[in-house]
């Protein structure tokens, strides 16, 4: 499902709170689908930060050093 400013906005706290339980408990029957809610909460990290603070450590977003 593509990540559209009319999907972010559909979201409140308690489907976002849904979205984070379901990365915190990894169970997925396919990869994809992780990385497709991850992506999503991302998303709303970025455009709803509000709604993401709580999940702040689902979002690996931390500077790395690549040397």
């Amino acid at each position: 499902m593509l990540i559209t400013p009319e999907r972010l906005a559909s979201f409140d706290e308690a489907s976002v709170a849904m979205l984070a339980r379901r990365l915190e408990y990894d169970d997925y029957p396919n990869p994809f689908e992780g990385l497709s809610d991850w992506h999503l909460l991302r998303a709303l990290a970025i455009h709803r930060p509000e709604l993401t603070a709580p999940y702040a450590h689902l979002i690996d977003q931390e500077p790395f050093d690549e040397d």
